[in-house]
């Protein structure tokens, strides 16, 4: 799937014979649907039986072979999904999420009869720009083709769907603005495959120096620096929050950093994605019910290394440094316990109070590290970090906090236009002083209120004055709002989002 070949064409679609042609087609005002003229007759007779309305991924398949007044199609198979009714909006991004939905239901339609390669054809635009159309087909077709089948054994009777092979956008005129927009569409979500691909590896399999071994791979295939901090050069430097979560483990940690460096670079972003690969909880061991499901506490992690990939493949104008602390957090002899008191590289002592709230120390590390080393022009985080988040905004928004309104509106916007909505908290005095410890500078756990925006104001103590933004993915890297393009499991949530963002800032 990650090798899906997708391009435009302006040859005449009469003459594709490829295994299956799409349209897409809306339903106007006064009930008619709004179709391309080389199948609107067919359509037409559906919708006088009322076998077909154009409701928002509704399909209708037919094959020209069998068929009248289909123009001599040539195709194998003519899909034919709906996009609701054909009205305009103000909100672009409602049309661009019923694109992608509208790829989605593609996909799954070429699973069940095991489509290799399809032609997608001009259709209803619903007031949105063609190269939009095709970017956001593109994405739903690739993520919603998405299948992890690593540890399957193969069924003979039964082969393994390798799924789409070649997808080909049919264009009129000039090619490149569409074709530029295939490679968007295919680049942010084939990066968001690779994230949900880490994110479903077992935590026996994916540990922090798999992590960054493929730090490397990306660096010897793309225009990336690549450095490794490995567990002596922590100590040297201090990184007491990273050292200590990963004190009851068999694994050493690893700080990756990643650095994508244009020549006259602007200005300088900085990613940090948290790569706990195991979540036992370590002393404040968690419940046996749903523990599997803390192999993909390193999410973060995943999006942000993922998102390096598409990056690169972008080469935008700005700087990017990509941050990703990893280790696991086990209960072993040496494990860190409540009541330990830490410091931090930046001199920060903080007392422990819980074990489970791991994540903002290792983040609290590699922000403080980060910023001194690189001097960003702003910070984005990226972090399953609170079950609280969960509870607040459920499986449907990301949690955005930060100390800049102008960042987190340009975090909010990108996401909108990617479908990964985010809905920001707040912070302030009040919540800080939930952290204060008796003993230390803070305490690593402010209690159950408030406890994603305690979280947050933990990291806040280690980004000084830099624009800093913190996303909270508890809740949608994975069982995230239902779509035809997001697959059980994890969702790759975060990847596209900070894409869409370092793109905006060219």
């Amino acid at each position: 799937m990650h090798n899906t070949k997708v391009t435009v064409t302006t040859q005449d679609i009469h003459e594709y014979k490829g295994d299956m042609l799409v349209f897409h087609a809306a339903r106007r005002e006064d009930g008619t649907i709004d179709c391309d003229p080389r199948v609107s007759t067919y359509v037409a007779a559906l919708t006088d039986y009322n076998d077909f309305t154009a409701k928002l991924n509704e399909t209708v398949l037919f094959y020209p072979a069998e068929m009248k007044n289909t123009e001599m199609l040539a195709a194998r198979r003519v899909l034919v999904v709906g996009i609701g009714k054909k009205e305009s909006r103000d909100d672009e991004s409602v049309h661009r999420e019923i694109f992608r939905s509208v790829g989605g239901t593609i996909s799954k339609v070429c699973e069940k009869l095991k489509i290799k390669d399809l032609t997608v054809a001009a259709g209803p635009d619903l007031g949105l720009e063609r190269a939009a159309i095709v970017e956001c087909i593109t994405e739903g077709i690739l993520l919603g083709d998405y299948r992890f089948e690593k540890y399957k054994s193969e069924d003979e009777e039964t082969p393994v769907y390798p799924g789409v092979k070649k997808i080909i956008f049919e264009v009129s005129g000039k090619a490149a603005a569409l074709k530029k927009a295939c490679q968007r569409g295919a680049s942010a979500a084939m990066a968001a495959c690779i994230a949900r691909d880490m994110a479903n590896e077992p935590g026996n399999n994916w540990t922090a120096s798999h992590f960054a071994r493929l730090a490397e791979k990306l660096s010897e295939k793309y225009p990336l620096k690549c450095t490794i901090l490995d567990k002596t050069k922590m100590k040297r430097l201090g990184m007491g929050g990273l050292l200590a979560v990963n004190q009851g483990s068999a694994e050493p940690p690893k700080l990756i950093v990643l650095e994508y460096t244009p020549d006259k670079a602007k200005e300088t972003v900085m990613l940090v994605g948290k790569g706990l690969t195991f979540d036992s909880g370590g002393i404040s061991l968690k419940p046996a019910a749903g523990m599997h499901d803390m192999k993909y506490d390193m999410c973060g992690g995943a999006a942000v290394m993922a998102a390096m990939q598409a990056i690169a493949e972008d080469r935008p104008s700005v700087r990017v440094v990509a941050l990703i602390p990893a280790t696991d957090n086990m209960s072993g002899s040496k494990a860190l316990k409540p009541g330990d008191i830490i410091r931090h590289y930046n001199g920060i002592t903080s007392e422990i109070v819980n074990t489970d709230a791991e994540g903002r120390l290792i983040l609290a590390d590699a922000l403080a590290y980060g910023i001194k080393t690189y001097t960003p022009d702003c910070v984005v985080d990226v972090a399953t970090l609170t079950g609280a988040v969960i509870i607040g905004l459920g499986h449907h928004h990301t949690g955005v906090l930060g100390n800049n309104d102008e960042l987190v509106e340009q975090l909010v916007r990108a996401g909108k236009s990617c479908g990964e909505p985010l809905w920001r908290l707040p912070l302030g005095k009040e919540y800080t002083k939930q952290i204060e410890s008796q003993v230390a500078d803070i305490k690593n756990a402010g209690g159950r209120p408030g406890g994603t925006i305690t979280a947050a104001a933990y990291l806040e103590k280690f980004v000084g004055d830099t624009p800093w933004a913190h996303l909270d993915i508890a809740g949608t890297a994975w069982d995230f709002t239902e779509k035809t393009y997001i697959p059980k499991g994890p969702s790759g949530v975060a990847v596209r989002t900070l894409v869409e963002f370092v793109r905006c800032r060219k």
